[in-house]
């Protein structure tokens, strides 16, 4: 049975992982060491059969990593995704995600998070993000997230949040004018909503247009 200090030196570098992941280490683990060590203060839970290592609470970028990990698959988008953009003015704290599994919300050391379900042929544009090197670990491997590029978040706004269906709910978005209008990639979006062939996000996009004068 391996002694924290040897779980911890393998386990490490992973980030997060899951208990599945442990065994794949040590083959006879038992996995009550992990709800003993998470009582210790030596682990965070972060939902049922994943945890990580408190030493990286402050990573810089970390708690997406985490999004895109314990619920898979999914990606970074909606909220977040906007605000991670500036097309947003708030500061969003909870991070928002979609995936082609159930809806669902965690909460843990790093953070809440919810998840909002697509159809399968949903599931697209997005892009890996580089996760920022692990100090602690020597020889850090290479990590990456999911974000949904700004049209598809926009788009899964509209689609997953129906209730933004007039000019004056738009309106109360608060989109930033010139992201709007000088980096929004409307071809991108157009290609988008014709992949999606949905006539209410359609209806909901020529809106949005309409508001921002596009």
């Amino acid at each position: 049975m391996p002694s924290f200090l040897e779980f911890k030196s393998e386990l490490l570098p992973l980030g997060c992982f899951s208990v599945h992941q442990a065994r794949v280490f040590f083959p006879s683990f038992d996995r009550n060491n992990l709800s003993r060590w998470s009582q210790r203060g030596l682990l965070v839970k972060l939902r049922q059969g994943w945890y990580s290592f408190p030493e990286l609470l402050q990573r810089c970028g970390f708690s997406r990593y985490v999004a895109c990990r314990i619920y898979r698959p999914s990606y970074v988008s909606l909220h977040t995704a906007l605000s991670i953009y500036g097309m947003i003015p708030e500061a969003v704290t909870k991070i928002t995600s979609v995936t082609t599994l159930k809806t669902t919300n965690f909460e843990n050391k790093f953070g809440q998070y919810s998840y909002q379900s697509v159809k399968p042929d949903m599931f697209f544009g997005y892009k890996p993000v580089l996760l920022a090197p692990n100090t602690a670990v020597v020889n850090s491997p290479q990590q990456t997230w999911l974000l949904a590029l700004p049209e598809k978040a926009l788009l899964d706004l509209l689609y997953l949040y129906p209730f933004y269906d007039t000019e004056e709910e738009l309106e109360q978005l608060r989109l930033d004018d010139y992201y709007m209008t000088e980096e929004l990639n409307l071809d991108r979006l157009a290609e988008y909503q014709q992949r999606i062939g949905n006539k209410a996000l359609d209806c909901r996009v020529e809106k949005l247009l309409k508001v921002y004068k596009l």
